[in-house]
């Protein structure tokens, strides 16, 4: 929570701005904490939700309905591959008043395999209330915007990231700034990343010589007792 009010201050310079912000999400952590920060009085305009091809959170935001997949789709940004949102409960919490018995209703339904509906409710309406847009961002997308923030800003950003700036550049408004969260290092995403710009991302210097590093590791029957005693031992 506080980077948001650390990337706040940093853009402001009197308490009567506002700011928006675009998180890649797919179990809506890092964006219900920008929420929490709204409802703590931060000026937030926007909180966009950028997700991939597992859009069962922009489904929601669109439409008020929220329907968890029975698969989830691998892609490239796979930190996003969720298709129930384990966060998302603490939102809808708010949206519907803070009624216990509301969230257990809907949510008998989700664990039931099934989905709920709420856009003919009022607690949908307020969904702009609470600051919340959406969207969505493919492979292709996230490719053309790895190439969007290297040539123009000689930036290399993650594919998850990428997600984010691809939305976010959507969906903001004029004399609003728009902070689009990154969430990793693009060494991670090797694969994509040369596939996007035609080189691989450059690694932390300790990092650099992973692969020829020798590999350690033990095998253990599935006993928690033991599993138990083995960190014990081995912890400093």
């Amino acid at each position: 929570m506080v980077y948001y009010f650390k990337a706040y201050f940093a853009l402001t310079a009197s308490n009567d701005e506002q700011v928006s912000f675009s998180v890649p999400s797919g179990n809506f952590g890092n964006v219900c904490a920008g929420h929490i920060a709204r409802e703590m009085g931060l000026p937030i305009r926007k909180l966009v939700v950028a997700t991939n091809e597992n859009d069962v959170l922009d489904e929601f935001f669109r439409t008020g309905v929220y329907r968890p997949r029975p698969e989830t789709a691998h892609t490239s940004s796979p930190s996003m591959d969720i298709s129930k949102a384990s966060n998302f409960e603490r939102f809808v919490y708010d949206l519907v008043g803070r009624d216990p018995a509301i969230v257990k209703t809907l949510w008998q339904q989700v664990d039931a395999g099934g989905s709920f509906d709420l856009s003919a409710t009022p607690h949908f309406a307020k969904v702009r209330d609470f600051g919340f847009e959406s969207g969505v961002s493919s492979h292709a997308d996230r490719l053309e915007t790895i190439k969007l923030a290297w040539q123009k800003y000689g930036t290399m950003i993650d594919t998850h990231t990428a997600d984010g700036l691809k939305v976010g550049l959507e969906r903001r408004q004029a004399g609003i700034p728009m902070v689009c969260l990154e969430t990793a290092l693009p060494a991670k995403f090797e694969e994509t990343i040369r596939e996007a710009l035609g080189r691989d991302p450059e690694r932390p210097a300790d990092l650099a010589d992973l692969e020829s590093r020798p590999q350690r590791f033990e095998v253990m029957d599935a006993d928690a007792e033991a599993i138990k005693r083995f960190m014990l031992e081995h912890t400093k």
